[in-house]
């Protein structure tokens, strides 16, 4: 059995994601990237960790963030 290439609404989730990125954000410093502001609402102790790896790693909070945002969408 495989996957329905359309969700709900029969709207292909690639091109929905292509449009809501167009409106959301803003196009970044280098080339191929957007500038997209989250909030996010975490538990004190992770934001706490996230912060420690940062410091450690001698690179700011975001940095950290995105890293775990790009590995996580390569699995």
């Amino acid at each position: 059995m495989s996957a329905p290439s359309k969700a709900r609404g029969g709207v292909d989730p690639e091109q929905a994601a292509k449009v809501a990125i167009a409106r959301r954000a803003k196009p970044g410093a280098p080339p191929g990237y957007v500038r997209l502001f989250l909030s996010l609402e975490l538990r004190q102790a992770l934001a706490e960790q996230l912060s420690a790896r940062a410091i450690r790693e001698g690179r700011n909070l975001e940095g950290v963030v995105i890293d775990l945002l790009e590995a996580g969408s390569r699995r």
